[in-house]
């Protein structure tokens, strides 16, 4: 992992989280518990900040930011999905982001909420809980079942395991 601090802002990241080598984190950064950051993501708290809680997914690829004095949250056992990006928005607890979809400043995603891939949400939207959102702009099309949740829980709690499984069984190949 590539850590910078900026400004006197510097990273806070939980000693069970697991941020990939290739990873950058700079600024004010809070990274939670068991919280899995996949190559290549960018989380830049140069002049905002970010807050990831615990559990939660960060995909390959995927870049955090936000605005200027304004905050980033992005909650527990979220998975945001490779290519996507989510600035100077707030995320919600269990919400999943489709890979490659764009959730842009003051937006917010509720509990248990999902965005399709490749969807934008919009400044200012608002994705309630438990609904799903697909489209450019994203909008509403369904609810979120009690069977996706016990899909989804699986899924998320193999990208807590890569916390363990990943750290101390990578071998680099040249």
């Amino acid at each position: 992992m590539t850590s910078y601090g900026y400004e006197g802002r510097k990273p806070k990241i939980d000693g069970e989280a697991y941020i990939f080598p290739n990873a950058t984190v700079i600024g004010d950064v809070t990274v939670g518990k068991r919280t899995w950051v996949g190559p290549g993501a960018v989380l830049r708290g140069d002049y905002g900040k970010i807050e990831v809680g615990d559990f939660t997914a960060i995909e390959d690829n995927c870049v955090v930011h936000s605005r200027p004095g304004e905050t980033t949250r992005i909650g527990s056992h979220v998975t945001m999905g490779h290519n996507a990006v989510v600035h100077t928005a707030k995320i919600k607890d269990w919400a999943v982001i489709g890979m490659g979809s764009v959730v842009s400043d003051f937006a917010e995603l509720g509990e248990w909420s999902a965005v399709g891939e490749g969807a934008v949400v919009k400044n200012k939207d608002v994705i309630p809980d438990r609904k799903i959102a697909v489209g450019i702009p994203a909008k509403v099309v369904a609810e979120v079942t009690d069977r996706y949740v016990q899909l989804w829980t699986a899924y998320k709690e193999r990208y807590n395991a890569f916390c363990v499984s990943y750290s101390g069984t990578l071998e680099k190949h040249e």
